[in-house]
């Protein structure tokens, strides 16, 4: 297990547990310790996570042992047929999606990949698509509707990829078309934040209906590295962008940029996966169920009413 550098405390718990649990195998009165420091774990991480930074939240959302969208879709779908393709260029494997079959309904569920190892994040391009990701996202779209399936986004990335390659195949194009087109889409979509959101990269899977976020995720214009660079010409001052930006689910849910906050274990999503993604499966049968209610019309109307109301103006 990995930790962070303010989980040390956790660390040290864990070893001194699993220690103990060694010597039990030879010393049956070792183990008469574990509960008293599984009790003090507990204890340490309700107080470590219940106080976190935003930039420790920052840190979390990018744990390597954080569950990506495979790891959902595996778990949470009793079926799931891959589809691959933009039908244009190419397949980008920095974006998945297929029909995915959740308690007997079926979805289309698309969501960034960024690889658990090595060799699948250089595979997955560390999850930043290029634009035939995004254009491969909008034909499942495009489907999902034409079968009159609800569809699923799950968004999880450091930024759509800035190669030269990809400007010159229209990534900017890529994405405007998708924000264009998933305002007037006639099924319910349901977005989630399951870890990092920066910029358009993840907004060109982001427009919905309803739009969460998992407890320990960002979502913002810019990453804080990439914000502190630009303002202070180092990256020193990442801390200090991170928490003007206001990117945490928390900031956001104030500001009534997002309409709700999945909840994660005490540890994050990366201490018990398995049950961030039942937690996660019951948010989203929940969160179809109430926008299937609608109309196609009503939910393109509130769709709309919905970003245009973001942002505070003056008309002068």
């Amino acid at each position: 297990m990995t930790f962070l550098d303010f989980e040390q405390p956790i660390r040290e718990l864990t070893e001194q547990i699993q220690a103990l649990k060694d010597a039990s195998a030879t010393d049956v009165a070792a183990a008469d310790g574990i509960p008293q420091l599984e009790k003090q774990l507990k204890e340490k991480k309700q107080e470590i996570y219940n106080n976190l930074s935003v930039w420790q939240r920052i840190q979390v959302s990018r744990h390597p042992d954080r569950p990506y969208t495979k790891f959902y879709i595996d778990y949470m779908c009793d079926d799931f047929v891959e589809l691959f393709g933009d039908r244009n260029f190419k397949d980008d494997k920095a974006i998945m999606g297929g029909f995915g079959s959740i308690g007997g309904k079926t979805y289309m569920i698309i969501g960034h990949q960024k690889g658990s190892n090595t060799k699948m994040r250089q595979l997955r391009n560390f999850g930043m698509p290029h634009p035939e990701g995004y254009r491969k996202a909008m034909r499942l779209m495009k489907l999902a509707e034409k079968f009159n399936k609800p569809i699923v986004t799950l968004i999880d990335t450091p930024g759509a990829y800035p190669g030269e390659g990809a400007e010159q195949r229209g990534q900017a194009e890529a994405i405007a078309r998708n924000l264009f087109e998933m305002t007037g889409l006639k099924v319910p979509v349901l977005c989630i934040v399951i870890g990092e959101g920066a910029s358009g990269g993840a907004l060109g899977i982001g427009v919905g209906d309803r739009l969460l976020m998992l407890e320990n995720t960002w979502y913002s214009v810019i990453s804080p590295e990439s914000c502190s660079t630009i303002l202070w010409r180092t990256v020193e001052h990442k801390e200090k962008a991170a928490e003007a930006l206001k990117p945490t689910a928390q900031d956001l849910y104030k500001m009534k940029i997002i309409d709700g906050i999945v909840k994660e274990p005490i540890g994050g999503a990366h201490s018990n996966p398995e049950e961030t993604a039942k937690t996660l499966r019951k948010t989203i049968i929940k969160n179809i169920e109430e926008l299937e209610s609608y109309t196609p019309q009503e939910r393109i109307t509130m769709r709309i009413d919905k970003y245009s109301n973001m942002g505070v103006y003056e008309t002068v």
